[in-house]
């Protein structure tokens, strides 16, 4: 296994050997960025532990940057952060650590290398690597993290209940970096998630979000969302996608696990975008099944509204979770509401009014929900795989034709609720909105065309249906 480093990333390791011996401080590189450059993987996050003031060193490595850059210090933490080209490199002093059951936010108290790597999530993270004259480049691994990376296995430095107890995010963090790495959790460690779930309580929803946001941008998510079930944090962190998991029979009838169908749907889709929100997307366009679950004798298992349902569920889950309730939340609640609708425009003789409808809902976001669909196609045969994948294709075909034809993504109305208020010389009210419905509707039918002097002679029939007069000074060309 080669530690493999760019030339700028080895002269400033340079800059930083030679300020630390200036300063007598043994400095380390250690953690994330030693794990990396042994996978081969690109890292641009180095963190640097020193015997002495991290805050002294970064600054003194700072003056002899060029151009200097800007050292940002955080003093209750005894770390300082700069950033050169394209590297973010923190320093530490070494520290030990200690945790009170109800927080896992440590006392801090000065230490040695061994206490820093002590307190690290996993012997594949603790790995340090020697920047300083006597033993330059050498790899100090204490807890075998080195055979651990060839045996791609996560495991932690210390009895694991305790690194779990301790800090509960790392059981988190364990299952995120199994999932990033395509590595196992040792068995021992394993156990030790499940047994001490309950943990995961403490901590933010903030900081289980952001993992759980590092698992859904993995190439292959579904590794992380099994492991998650399988040692109860999922039930705990994310209950309503938990609550998937699971078949009933009746009548010797049974429905298809919803659980382990979104974890292919979200693969599926991750081998075509690395969009977290479109993942997300995947996730949650089957979220309401399990509310929705109907068994009728003649028809079986049904999930009728299902969609509806599950649009309205996307913002308490949003919520509770932590994700930003802004455009993204509106994104993917538009995604499921819809999800169920270019499958209905397979069939035969569907009409221009359909397709119609279609794009002027999905807007610009019709190429993203094509996507979700083809990727909802979970079939194990595969002649029904390619003849849903060709109703796709013939579904594209009408949507463009439609698209070139009348111009429909994010339409507005070519008549605007400010003109009809003027033609009619009437305030803001309830006949503006029939009218503008009326317009719209006409156009989505194709009653009329999508052009303006067309909605405006529209306008004009239905102001005067519901007893509306056309203002007389309005100039309508």
């Amino acid at each position: 296994m080669v530690f493999n480093i760019e030339p700028h990333e080895r002269k400033i390791f340079e800059v930083i050997s030679q300020t630390a011996d200036e300063l007598g401080y043994p400095a380390y590189v250690v953690g994330g960025y030693v794990r990396d450059r042994l996978l081969a993987r690109p890292s641009k996050d180095m963190d640097i532990v020193c015997v002495g003031s991290g805050i002294r060193l970064a600054q003194n490595v700072a003056a002899k940057l060029r151009p200097i850059p800007r050292v940002t210090v955080y003093k209750r933490f005894g770390t300082a952060m700069l950033k050169h080209r394209d590297l973010e490199i923190e320093f530490v002093g070494a520290r030990k650590e200690s945790y009170r059951s109800d927080s896992r936010k440590p006392t801090v108290e000065e230490g040695s290398l061994e206490d820093d790597q002590h307190r690290r999530d996993f012997t594949i993270n603790a790995l340090a690597v020697s920047l300083n004259e006597s033993d330059y480049g050498s790899i100090i691994d204490p807890f075998d993290g080195l055979e651990h990376l060839e045996a791609k296995l996560i495991k932690t430095p210390l009895e694991p209940g305790k690194t779990f107890s301790d800090d509960p995010l790392r059981m988190m963090r364990a299952i995120r970096f199994a999932t990033q790495l395509g590595f196992a959790i040792d068995p021992e460690t394993l156990r030790a998630i499940s047994k001490f779930r309950n943990r995961i309580n403490i901590i933010s929803k903030e900081r289980i979000t952001t993992e759980l946001n590092k698992i859904i941008l993995a190439d292959e998510p579904s590794v992380g969302f099994k492991l998650l079930f399988d040692t109860g944090l999922l039930q705990l962190v994310f209950p309503e996608m938990a609550a998937l998991q699971g078949v009933d029979v009746r009548n010797g009838r049974a429905h298809k696990d919803n659980f382990y169908h979104t974890l292919q749907v979200l693969d599926n889709l991750s081998r075509n975008t690395h969009d977290l929100w479109l993942r997300w997307a995947a996730i949650l366009h089957d979220i309401a099944k399990p509310p929705t679950k109907r068994f009728h004798p003649e028809q079986g298992w049904t999930f009728h509204g299902h969609e509806a349902l599950g649009a309205t569920m996307v913002p308490r889950i949003f919520k509770n979770l932590r994700l930003p309730l802004d455009h993204k939340m509106k994104y993917v609640q538009k995604l499921v509401r819809l999800h169920l609708r270019p499958i209905s425009l397979t069939k035969e003789n569907i009409t221009d009014s359909a397709i119609r409808r279609l794009l002027f809902e999905a807007g610009d976001d019709i190429d993203d929900l094509m996507m979700l669909c083809e990727a909802d196609i979970t079939s194990k045969n595969p002649k029904k795989v390619v003849r849903y994948l060709e109703n796709y294709e013939m579904v594209r075909e009408r949507l463009k034709e439609v698209e070139e034809k009348d111009h429909l993504r994010n339409w507005q109305p070519p008549v605007s609720g400010e003109l009809i208020m003027d033609t009619f010389n009437i305030p803001p009210s309830r006949e503006v909105g029939i009218i503008k419905n009326a317009i719209r509707e006409a156009i989505l039918d194709g009653d009329i065309p999508n052009e303006y002097e067309a909605a405006f002679r529209f306008m004009l029939e239905k102001g005067r249906e519901i007893g509306l007069v056309e203002h007389q000074n309005q100039d309508n060309d």
